[in-house]
């Protein structure tokens, strides 16, 4: 009866394997189609609509603290401050921008958590210096925006991971070159310094005092780079719309790797961020959308006001570290692979704790999405099986699955989704397989990280509208939403 069994088991097994097999099969593997374009050429600095700076005469909206307004703004990608390199060498140096980028959030993060809750601004001096955000090569996008009455147009790098708001002033001890003449408060009707006992000043993280007992700022980021002036308030015009007495530092003395821009308007959650400090006015909310600018020609836009948010948007919650405000945090729950939830993708690795490590930040100026290495080699296994019918190619940079597309036109990629918290966020193909080089080389555009921070970076939110409603503490996500 034993060996009865036995041989009834070895005859079923084949059979079962096959039905399992056949269950596997049933469900098709979803495919969505890839037309493989080159890396863009570098951009070049066009302003549609800078009617204000010509025309000094032109009508402005003042946005006063009773009153609200929404705003647009157009976006371009900083390569265009470097026009004349090719795009190989653009490709590459985003990549090296993005390394130290996703190293000093991950420091940041790690030092804030180790700390105990930080005490006010210093009064005699500077007690540390804080990373912010990144190196200013910082935020990937800028804009054009006046500072100062009458309005100086400058441009400056927009970074949701960065607080302070801050251009270079003359007299400079040292400034870095930028394409617009630096900022003369001297001649500005609407610069006014801040006293060091102000509630402003005590918001800083590294403040000090000069001479006068007028409130100094300094702020350092990841690669060394170092700002630091005098704390004030000034008017901001963009387009046709004004906002008076907005806190920025008026750099003296600002060192490193800071290129092209003027200085950078912090669009992070901290105290001293733009959308914090005008948030009444644009009743806390603004949106971007990020172009893939190897497929499109339009620039990518930012709205500040109700109208940030489109009504196609699916939500999910914002979420706050507890020991970093800066920062804007989600939920990610799981990601699917050619219709498949991928099972080694789980809540678990995306849970922040009650210290504040871990969790998932979507970031406008690190380009390539990191996932916490379980994650993302579980994500990278199933995309490889669902495009085995791909050529292989080597390894790039930080990428380890490449492809060889070279000569073709289109071509069937597995779908990806990824699932926060009340929101199925489908990925375009070209959102997650990118150029690389100009062979035909293209790559999957995420990586993994030892860190337990996974960050969602630019390339994925490509084409989507972005929506940051703090008033409603949540994050949008619509498809299409260049429009």
């Amino acid at each position: 009866m034993a060996e009865l069994s036995k041989n009834t088991f070895l005859f079923y097994s084949p059979f079962l394997l096959l039905l399992s097999l056949s269950a596997v099969v049933s469900v098709p593997l979803q495919l969505q189609t890839l037309l493989p374009r080159p890396l863009p050429s570098p951009p070049t600095l066009s302003w549609t609509d800078s009617e204000s700076e010509s025309d000094p005469l032109a009508q402005l909206n003042t946005v006063s603290a009773n009153t609200t307004l929404e705003m647009h703004l157009e976006l371009h990608h900083i390569d265009a401050f470097s026009s004349e390199e090719t795009p190989e060498r653009l490709f590459d140096l985003r990549l090296q921008r993005d390394a130290l980028r996703a190293e000093t959030i991950y420091s940041l993060v790690s030092r804030a958590v180790a700390r105990n809750p930080p005490r006010a601004g210093s009064r005699s001096g500077f007690s540390s210096s804080i990373i912010s955000g990144l190196a200013q090569g910082s935020g990937e996008y800028f804009t054009r925006l006046g500072v100062g009455t009458p309005p100086r147009y400058l441009y400056m790098v927009l970074d949701t991971g960065s607080d302070v708001v801050w251009v270079q002033c003359s007299p400079c001890k040292n400034c870095y070159s930028q394409t617009d003449p630096i900022f003369d408060p001297t001649k500005s009707r609407s610069f006014s310094g801040i006293p060091c006992g102000s509630p402003l000043c005590r918001s800083l993280d590294s403040s000090g005092c000069n001479q006068r007992r007028m409130c100094l700022y300094q702020v350092s980021y990841g690669d060394g780079s170092v700002t630091f002036g005098d704390f004030s308030t000034e008017t901001l015009t963009f387009r046709r719309t004004r906002v008076g007495r907005v806190a920025l530092g008026c750099g003296h003395d600002n060192e490193g790797l800071f290129v092209g821009a003027a200085g950078l308007l912090g669009l992070g959650r901290g105290r001293l961020s733009f959308p914090t400090q005008a948030g009444r006015q644009f009743n806390r909310k603004f949106s971007y959308c990020l172009v893939d600018r190897s497929s499109s020609s339009k620039p990518s836009s930012m709205i500040f006001g109700d109208a940030a948010i489109p009504r196609t948007a699916v939500f999910t919650p914002m979420l706050t570290n507890p020991k970093l405000d800066t920062f804007y945090y989600v939920e990610l729950l799981g990601i699917s692979v050619g219709g498949a939830r991928v099972r080694g993708v789980t809540p678990s690795l995306f849970k922040m704790d009650q210290a504040g490590n871990g969790g998932v930040i979507i970031d406008s100026g690190t380009s390539v999405t990191r996932l916490t290495r379980p994650a993302y080699i579980a994500m990278r296994d199933a995309f490889r099986i669902g495009a085995s019918n791909l050529k292989r190619a080597p390894d790039f940079s930080l990428f380890d699955t490449c492809f060889d597309l070279s000569g073709k036109t289109s071509v069937k990629v597995p779908t990806v989704v990824l699932h926060f918290r009340g929101a199925e966020v489908a990925l375009p193909a070209t959102n997650y397989l990118i150029p690389v080089d100009s062979s035909g080389t293209f790559c999957f555009a995420f990586a993994g990280t030892m860190s337990g921070l996974s960050i969602i970076g630019n390339i994925q939110q490509q084409s989507f509208r972005v929506a940051f409603d703090s008033a409603g503490s949540r994050i949008g996500f619509a498809p299409r939403g260049c429009a």
